[in-house]
């Protein structure tokens, strides 16, 4: 009998200190990068941001010469009209959609080669780009992940260019053109702590365009499994050239916004 009790208490303490040990695996401590799935094993996160972006580049219509946009840093607010972007992902374990949209109407001022053409030229530009594309964690832990991203962004484009002065002087020419590029991929984040984390992408691709890149890099906050900070810089690119109508240019600047994760 006494033989009995004693195997009991010892398969007692054994299963004790398993518990202990499970216990000490889960600790607050313990970093964790992952959204609030839902019952299906979803994660949606949704992030509008306000882009305070600047536009310098080439810029040219059919039958007209190219003006060149070359800003100072200073001048990017003041030529500022309008700028939004907002970003969305639905995530099911390493696999994901995302998407993204910017939409900006900034205004600058330009000049003709040699500033014979005209004294000085005032450009309004109105951007729509929208990407949609598929991921696939490569990298993957409790701190954050490493996605290889592909998939199609399509551009429209309005410029409005006014000549003031010189030979063209009164001549206010408006074009458009729209078009679709394949762009191809990085994206992730890397949590620090568990509240502070790293954000950022990197897209190249082309098509319609001779390049598209994308690049973004920002530092979040997360207050709760909800509601996140961030803030950062992103710059894209594209080079379109095609019957006249040439839209050559870098638009980049601090973003702000909030992520929200459902």
């Amino acid at each position: 009998m006494k033989a009995i009790y004693l195997r009991a208490i010892l398969l007692l303490a054994g299963i004790s200190a398993a518990s202990v040990g499970n216990a000490a695996d889960i600790t607050p401590l313990t970093p964790e990068a992952k959204t609030v799935e839902s019952q299906s094993g979803w994660e949606f996160t949704f992030a509008p941001y306000f882009w305070a972006a600047g536009i310098s580049g080439d810029i040219g219509q059919f039958g007209l010469p190219e003006v060149h946009i070359d800003p100072d840093f200073g001048d990017i607010l003041k030529n500022l009209d309008f700028a939004f972007m907002a970003a969305g992902e639905a995530r099911y374990d390493r696999f994901s959609i995302v998407g993204d949209v910017i939409y900006t109407k900034l205004g600058a001022d330009a000049d003709t080669p040699a500033g014979i053409l005209a004294d000085n030229v005032d450009v309004t530009s109105k951007t729509f780009a929208g990407f949609l594309g598929v991921g696939y964690a490569v990298l993957e832990d409790q701190n954050g992940h490493l996605d290889v991203v592909g998939g199609m962004k399509v551009w429209s484009v309005e410029t409005e260019i006014s000549f003031n002065g010189g030979i063209l002087a009164g001549v206010d020419v408006e074009d458009s053109a729209t078009w679709v590029d394949a762009v191809a991929g990085v994206r992730g984040n890397y949590f620090f702590t568990p509240e502070i984390y790293l954000t950022g992408w990197g897209l190249v691709g082309a098509g319609g365009a001779d390049l598209d890149w994308d690049v973004a890099l920002g530092l979040g906050y997360k207050f709760n499994n909800s509601i996140s900070a961030v803030a950062g810089y992103r710059a894209l690119g594209v080079n379109y050239d095609n019957d006249g109508f040439v839209f050559d240019v870098v638009q980049q600047g601090p973003i702000f916004g909030v992520a929200i994760r459902f």
